[in-house]
């Protein structure tokens, strides 16, 4: 795949065209308000992962309207007594969930508290997952995959009731003994970098205790770029249901920009590391940049933007950084927590 978006050092400059509504955070202080309502009630039952040096758990906790949200938390097996661990919120790319209880353990074996949650009505791609997506616009017309689920309406957009589950994951992480709640470094590919910035952004000024956010190819960014130029990937599930529903454009994007990670990230006030791959054509690196150039900046004063860093990785698709970045993650979390 050749390189096919703007220059780098445009990249670095560009900005995003997609509009922040006004009522946005009208919005989403009500969605959060509605949900922390109901009791997050989350459960933790340990299971065996035939993995000796690792402890795990089956999670399960209330996501958006009380719908149970289920995930893992692995614990190093030979971590000291009665000190808790910082933790690693980690969420999944789209079409994946989960995956078995032994797939995916790495931030546990660095030593850390891994909690993984699983995406409501995926788990159907690459990864398997368990948790069902219950809600009534789940069954409206769309195309086929999940962005244009309920894209009809910003209340029920499917990605409403994700990044609610995505912050009472949080919350549900930071209940665990074994946890030090004032420790929480999120995490994410693609769709999950998408998830951990629409997170961090929800849990400024709602959460404490957030250290860091780590956004690797994230997906979910500058929408009105990215369904106009990415070729590949689940961005054309909207292009494909707008080529049919021609008269839908201006009200689909009326809805996206009230989920626009661009809007989201810009609220957060955690440090962040992010990734871009400059051959990237699931997410384009403009869109990327796009994410990263606002995140932090619509802080009540400049000199609360967040420290922030992004790695480039030239000639990488859709895989990015994979190895190099997880080692560059694992620096990166060593320096903040001073190890």
């Amino acid at each position: 795949m050749p390189l096919f978006d703007l220059p780098l050092e445009q990249l670095r400059t560009y900005t995003s065209a997609a509009v922040e509504p006004d009522d946005f955070d009208d919005f989403w202080d009500r969605t959060i308000a509605e949900a922390r309502d109901l009791p997050l009630d989350a459960v933790y039952v340990p299971v065996e992962n035939h993995l000796s040096v690792i402890d795990s758990f089956d999670v399960s906790f209330a996501g958006f309207e009380g719908a149970r949200i289920k995930g893992w938390l692995h614990l190093p097996a030979h971590r000291e007594a009665g000190r808790a661990l910082p933790v690693v919120v980690q969420y999944i790319g789209y079409s994946g969930g989960r995956g078995l209880v032994q797939q995916d353990t790495k931030w546990a074996q660095a030593g850390y508290a891994q909690f993984i949650m699983d995406n409501r009505g995926q788990g159907y791609g690459g990864i398997v997952g368990e948790t069902p997506d219950p809600h009534a616009s789940a069954g409206e017309v769309a195309y086929a995959g999940l962005m244009t689920r309920g894209i009809a309406s910003r209340d029920d957009y499917y990605y409403r009731r994700v990044f609610v589950d995505a912050f009472r994951a949080i919350e549900a992480a930071q209940s665990h003994p074994a946890v030090d709640a004032s420790k929480v470094l999120l995490a994410g590919l693609s769709q999950g970098g998408g998830l951990a910035i629409a997170a961090a952004g929800l849990a400024a000024g709602r959460l404490d205790g957030i250290l860091c956010t780590m956004a690797d190819v994230p997906f979910l960014q500058d929408f009105p770029r990215a369904i106009d130029i990415a070729p590949r990937g689940p961005y054309p599930e909207i292009a494909s249901f707008l080529a049919r529903h021609r008269n839908l454009y201006e009200p689909a994007l009326a809805v996206l920009n009230y989920f626009d990670g661009v809007h989201l990230g810009g609220r957060a006030a955690a440090p962040a590391l992010f990734s871009a791959a400059l051959m990237d054509d699931v997410c384009p690196p403009s869109t990327v940049f796009a994410a990263f150039n606002a995140y932090g900046t619509r802080r009540a004063a400049p000199e609360a933007v967040p420290a922030k860093a992004i790695e480039v990785y030239r000639f990488n698709n859709h895989e990015g950084g994979q190895e190099h970045h997880w080692v560059s993650q694992l620096r990166y979390v060593a320096e903040l927590l001073g190890r």
